[in-house]
């Protein structure tokens, strides 16, 4: 089993650590969820400490009952889920190097703990992000209905929107971005209410800031859509391919 080996980080990765984290926290008091900010502060995170995963677990297990366990970097689809389903969010430890600190083709530490575990204090999302791992479990032999979760996915856990007196940020992958975190709520990107269907049925860009983003009322809401997302899943799931 891997596991975190605290003592390996070095000082760059200190650095690293330090200088995204201080630029991050400047600006998303403002544009950030207030349930990923109470995550922040509950995971008691600082620019001067690399996150320790033993003090992570102890407090996701007594609010929530998940757990963080280390992965070497991106893992195969059906044991990410089998992951999640299980309430254990896989994350890796490395942190990119200085002069990757804007881009990473990879998600690195950063990006899986700043980004993603926050939200694992929140109960609504947690009970989202568990049953929709159940569903995508079900369906993971079938191409067409894994592209469909995973745009999904996409636009939900790492590039979703959320109202709250005002547009905010819970998707990790935006939470992580500094520039992306300003750019999605400005002029130029196109914003759409929370719909399951149109959702699986919209592609998303890998190499750069989605053109499109995809709000939420609440994360009861997320929940609330599963019955939706299986029926969706009926209706298109079957066709060989997904445009």
């Amino acid at each position: 089993m891997l596991r975190q080996v605290y003592d390996n980080y070095t000082p760059e990765d200190f650095t690293v650590w330090r200088l995204l984290y201080e630029r991050q926290m400047l600006q998303l008091p403002q544009l950030a969820s207030q349930a990923y900010l109470e995550g922040v502060k509950a995971m008691q995170f600082s620019a001067d400490k690399i996150p320790n995963f033993d003090e992570i677990n102890a407090l996701l297990s007594r609010t929530t009952g998940w757990e963080v366990t280390v992965v070497a970097g991106l893992i195969p689809q059906k044991e990410f889920f089998e992951l999640l389903a299980n309430k254990k969010f896989p994350a890796t430890t490395w942190l990119r190097k200085l002069e990757e600190l804007d881009y990473l083709e990879e998600p690195d530490m950063f990006h899986d703990v700043f980004g993603h575990l926050p939200l694992l204090t929140n109960h609504d999302f947690c009970n989202f992000l568990q049953e929709f791992s159940k569903i995508s479990l079900k369906h993971i032999e079938n191409p067409a209905a894994v592209k469909l979760l995973g745009r999904l996915y996409w636009f939900t856990v790492e590039f979703g929107l959320i109202e709250e007196n005002g547009l905010k940020i819970y998707g990790a992958g935006i939470l992580s971005s500094s520039g992306e975190s300003v750019f999605c709520l400005g002029n130029e990107p196109a914003r759409y209410p929370f719909d399951a269907e149109k959702i699986m049925l919209t592609d998303y860009y890998i190499d750069h800031y989605q053109d499109k983003y995809f709000v939420i009322n609440s994360y009861k809401q997320l929940f609330d859509s599963l019955g939706e997302i299986n029926r969706v899943l009926e209706k298109y799931a079957a066709v060989e391919t997904i445009a």
